[in-house]
């Protein structure tokens, strides 16, 4: 089981990356998590024969705006999005004329499945929670092939976090704020994730989302990282197109 980073940035693209999305592929499935304008590298390394699974986050446009290259991708088997509650109402309102092609251009089969807090059992087991940002955010926990992996952005610390994270085998999450950088936005820095993912054993951590406004060259991402790896060793900053073995 893999997982391929196709966009590290939070905010906007640039010369670090592009918009948060990642792949992770697993023995039956593609799991895509969000869909920042990563989203449209995910050809480069999924199988489209196996079918794909697409964790949306929440609306705000940095995790949405690769929807608008769906028919640049040819699942041969169907696509299914989860997301927030409202997730077929907002579908309905962004991704449709005049902003771009609505889903029924699309050459393949795609499936909206809204979700509530809670723990599901298929297409695999996997739970969601919603996090603690200025517009509704869901985490999600999956379990597959034997191996957790969570996904939480955007988001500050939380209990939710936590509960979500406890014992993963890796954990990939947003680092929007530099190290010592506190806001009510509903972002996290470097040290608060360390920290939490050594208090709840996260076996690895990938740190993601990395705000581009703040984040502006490699040397300020790397420095986070090695204020993570203070306290929790076994952390990693995510580049795009940076391949995890799981």
């Amino acid at each position: 089981m893999k997982l391929t980073f196709l966009g590290t940035n939070g905010w906007f693209d640039s010369a670090t990356g592009n918009t948060p999305s990642a792949v992770l592929e697993t023995e039956n499935y593609n799991i895509i998590f969000d869909a920042g304008f990563g989203l449209a590298k995910a050809d480069t390394c999924l199988n489209p024969d196996k079918p794909t699974f697409l964790f949306i986050s929440h609306f705000h446009f940095d995790h949405i705006c690769g929807l608008h290259a769906l028919p640049k991708l040819n699942f041969k088997q169907p696509l299914t999005i989860f997301g927030r509650k409202d997730l077929k109402k907002l579908f309905k309102n962004v991704i449709n004329f005049p902003y771009t092609a609505p889903l029924s251009f699309l050459n393949y089969k795609v499936s909206l499945v809204p979700l509530k807090e809670g723990s599901y059992t298929k297409p695999f087991n996997f739970v969601c929670k919603q996090l603690k940002h200025t517009n509704t955010s869901l985490g999600y926990r999956i379990e597959v092939d034997g191996k957790v992996v969570v996904y939480c952005s955007d988001t500050a610390i939380c209990e939710n976090d936590a509960l979500l994270a406890q014992d993963a085998d890796l954990l990939i999450h947003e680092c929007a704020f530099v190290p010592g950088e506190v806001s009510d936005w509903g972002h996290s820095n470097p040290e608060q994730v360390a920290a939490m993912a050594k208090q709840v054993n996260v076996k690895k951590l990938a740190l993601t989302h990395f705000g581009a406004a703040r984040y502006h060259n490699m040397e300020i991402r790397k420095n986070a990282e090695n204020v993570a790896k203070e306290i929790f060793p076994n952390t990693i900053a995510a580049t795009d197109g940076l391949v995890l073995e799981v």
